[in-house]
């Protein structure tokens, strides 16, 4: 939801700015498409190590248990 206000007001003051005929402070297109990018990078990693490490774990939990001379087993 508060996606939604920000965006609301964020039209707003565009159009705002577009009516007096002034110039946005935003940054350009590109700059923005940076920051989208930066964003992505910071979720990517959680949702990988999320998705990829829970297979890993599994498979080793299975090892184990199947009997397999591993490290762990040893102790």
């Amino acid at each position: 939801m508060s996606f939604l206000i920000s965006l609301a007001v964020g039209f707003a003051f565009g159009a705002g700015y577009a009516l007096l005929g002034v110039r946005s402070p935003a940054p350009p297109l590109v700059a923005l498409a940076g920051l989208l990018g930066i964003l992505a990078g910071e979720h990517f990693i959680p949702w990988a190590r999320h998705h990829w490490s829970v297979p890993i774990a599994a498979e080793h939990g299975a090892a184990r248990d199947a009997g397999r001379d591993t490290p762990e087993s040893r102790r």
